[in-house]
């Protein structure tokens, strides 16, 4: 079992992160893209402050995503889900490397 959690350890400390959820508020290929995702990105950090909102991500062909979040599991990511669509009716859960969680925040 000891070897098991070693080997996990050092899988995601390769990652930078862990396997988990975010939430992706943006996504898209027009080519206005660059500056709606900044529009888009910092209309969320005006509406939710407490959620990370990390900035664009380029993705080939040319899709410009803004995901927000570092949620461990499915149910966490849902709860807060809900919560952006109401502003954000078109976001959706998926999964990514999350940020380690900070483990002496209460």
């Amino acid at each position: 079992i000891d070897s098991l959690i070693s080997r996990y350890i050092l899988y995601n400390l390769r990652l930078n992160g862990m396997d988990g959820f975010r939430i992706q508020i943006y996504n898209s290929s027009d080519k206005n893209a660059r500056e709606d995702s900044g529009k888009a990105r910092a209309e969320f950090m005006t509406a939710f402050p407490d959620i990370i909102a990390y900035p664009p991500v380029f993705e080939r062909p040319s899709y410009y995503k803004i995901r927000v979040g570092d949620y461990r599991t499915r149910i966490e990511g849902t709860k807060y889900l809900l919560m952006v669509r109401k502003v954000f009716p078109d976001a959706i859960l998926v999964p990514d490397v999350i940020n380690f969680p900070d483990l002496n925040k209460k």
